[in-house]
């Protein structure tokens, strides 16, 4: 059930270009105020929150064609509004969410030429703000060129950031005023202070290429590097979003993304089921004790469906060379190739109430006709698709991201994005169907692997965009590169990799060990078992980038924590008044060894239970690299 309140005035205000004018906006709790200066012509705004200054006075607006939006402008209109609605999420960290804003649409006109009008549409929320520009007059000629953003963010003092960095280790912790960097990715997470976090990324990326930051000014400012392109007629970019938080943890619980973005457009998205998936591709060669040897085949695969349909797994993801070598463009994904029989794997799959998720490279898709595609895997009983190696320029990137989940949508097919793809934006709530995308360092991705800081960041960083395909929940973590597809030996600890699946937030927990080494180590995957397909909540229960993390998730009445520090041991309490006051629960702590190492002793564990409740505080150990989890069942 949706609540709405709109409350909307409106004013018209012709200013001269030589008055002086300031505009008071405000988030709905009166915390964060910006003001909108307008003086002799030119435009800029600062920012305050809970009495800090977040910026300064700080340039703002566009270069269209030749025409510089930062002066000799008027300011037309001044629209004011505001929204307070409850909406509930298809796949979201949250079942239920929030969208209270305070809105404040400008139009600016260019003084004295033949440039057309455009608006610049501030959105302010208690947890931070965004603001966008969009053009609905026709343009003076066939097509106008969005030339540059002129927007200047100037800081009052100096400070650190964090930034995504592709399939690497996160950029940071960077101090601005040391070092000079002119094409930062967002998420862009700055310290501006101990008690003041603020993360830069952007929200509904459907039209324009993504920006980059440049931090390579002289001063503390920031700038946008964008690649815009020629619009006909009207346009509008993306939102360029601002969250702010007393800690690092406030900025990955935040729904402002995904808020920023349109209602849900799939008539009934009830076919759209988030879970947890096997995947073949790392598993390649893995030998069990039986003597079987898993390979690309329909034999290996009717071995992981048994496995997921015996263990609360809902999917198996059958991932890249499955119609031939995925790079050349005569490997047809409308067919198999020798060893599978993707129908009967289908149909096995069905039996067993599992789904399939088929791998798709882009240069498959654009040879072959992407709906054809599309439809075959449908028609076969596929329940998804991941997609690969897009190609293209980056707003080329963007169009056709867009084209995929629309088309995805059509087919009922879910889709998760690999290999550099465009960042998520919230557009999830739009698009439900687009459930997770490899926006981070996949463990073993780009033929080597991560070490555990860079688990410890991605909820605090790379998560800030969007639900993440990180393939977390390795068990046969000493032999592992022994594989064809592990190409290093991957650090850190069991527990460690039960607790990823926990602290990332991803649409599709994807499993990349074999079945054997997860019978292993039974007792511990009883704790993945447990897990839901879609848990309720999710909280940051405390954190420290580049040092640990804590999320408690919520599933039901149950809870599951996930704690992880990186190459340092460390004591943590866990205060659990989280939990519901009154009510006992049983606590099944999966913990590291006493001697557990992220490289010397990676397998060890051991598994406690206690009684708890909404008073308990529980001292944890983490081990060098290591992990905690607890599942905490509310008892009768």
């Amino acid at each position: 059930m949706q609540i709405k309140f709109l409350i909307l005035s409106l004013s018209l205000i012709f200013i001269s270009c030589h008055k002086p004018s300031v505009y008071h906006f405000n988030s709905p709790n009166g915390k964060l105020q910006l003001n909108l200066y307008h003086d002799n012509g030119n435009c800029s705004f600062n920012c305050f929150h809970d009495g800090d200054t977040i910026l300064l006075d700080s340039q703002l607006g566009l270069k269209i064609d030749s025409s510089d939006y930062t002066k000799n402008i008027s300011v037309l209109d001044y629209t004011t509004s505001t929204l307070d609605d409850t909406w509930t999420t298809v796949n979201g960290k949250q079942k239920t969410i929030r969208n209270h804003y305070n809105e404040y649409l400008i139009t600016v006109s260019k003084s004295n030429e033949q440039f057309p009008d455009y608006q610049i549409i501030f959105r302010l929320y208690n947890d931070g703000f965004a603001y966008r520009y969009q053009l609905h007059s026709k343009a003076p000629k066939d097509s106008t060129l969005i030339k540059h953003e002129l927007t200047k963010l100037n800081f009052k003092n100096d400070y650190t950031y964090w930034a995504y960095n592709g399939e690497r280790h996160n950029l940071g912790p960077v101090k601005r005023s040391e070092h000079k960097n002119n094409s930062v990715r967002t998420p862009m997470v700055i310290q501006l202070h101990n008690q003041k976090f603020m993360a830069i990324h952007e929200a509904e990326i459907t039209r324009f290429a993504p920006y980059t930051m440049d931090a390579s000014t002289d001063d503390f400012g920031l700038q946008f590097n964008v690649n815009y392109s020629r619009q006909a007629n009207s346009f509008k970019t993306s939102w360029r979003s601002f969250i702010i938080g007393e800690d690092a943890g406030d900025l990955a619980v935040s729904d402002l993304l995904v808020n920023l973005n349109e209602p849900c457009k799939i008539e009934d998205p009830s076919w759209i089921k988030p879970g947890k998936s096997l995947w073949d591709w790392r598993v390649w060669g893995y030998k069990a004790a039986d003597g079987f040897e898993y390979g690309l085949n329909t034999v290996s695969h009717k071995r992981m469906i048994d496995f997921a349909s015996e263990n609360n797994i809902q999917y198996l993801l059958i991932d890249a060379d499955w119609y031939g070598e995925e790079f050349n463009e005569n490997s047809d994904p409308t067919s198999s190739r020798k060893g599978i029989n993707i129908e009967e794997c289908m149909r096995y799959a069905k039996v067993k109430d599992v789904g399939i998720i088929l791998y798709l490279n882009d240069i498959g898709a654009k040879k072959f006709g992407l709906e054809r595609v599309l439809k075959q895997f449908s028609d076969w009983g596929a329940v998804g698709v991941k997609y690969g190696f897009m190609t293209g320029s980056k707003e080329d990137k963007v169009k056709h991201t867009r084209k995929v989940v629309e088309l995805c949508a059509k087919y009922k097919l879910m889709v998760n994005f690999h290999d550099n793809p465009v960042p998520p934006s919230g557009e999830r709530r739009t698009w439900p169907n687009l459930v997770t995308k490899e926006y981070c360092h996949a463990q073993a991705d780009a033929k080597r692997s991560y070490y555990p800081e860079t688990a410890v960041n991605m909820p605090l960083i790379n998560m800030i965009a969007g639900p993440l395909d990180v393939t977390n929940g390795w068990f046969g973590l000493n032999n592992a590169h022994q594989r064809v597809r592990v190409f290093e030996e991957i650090p850190g600890t069991v527990t460690a990799e039960v607790a990823k699946l926990i602290t990332i937030y991803s649409g599709w927990m994807v499993l990349p060990d074999s079945p054997e080494e997860y019978l292993k180590k039974d007792d511990l995957f009883d704790c993945i078992r447990e897990m839901p397909a879609q848990f309720d909540d999710y909280k940051v229960l405390d954190a420290q980038l580049d040092e640990f993390i804590s999320v408690a998730r919520k599933s039901g009445n149950n809870w599951f924590v996930g704690s992880l520090t990186n190459r340092q041991s460390r004591q943590i309490t866990i205060n659990c008044s989280f939990l519901e006051e009154g009510k006992k629960y049983e606590a099944t702590l999966y913990e590291d060894a006493k001697d557990s190492h992220y490289l010397n002793n990676k397998e060890s564990y051991f598994i406690r239970k206690l009684n708890i409740d909404s008073n308990s505080k529980l001292k944890i150990k983490l081990a060098q690299g290591g992990g905690h989890a607890i599942y905490i069942r509310m008892m009768p």
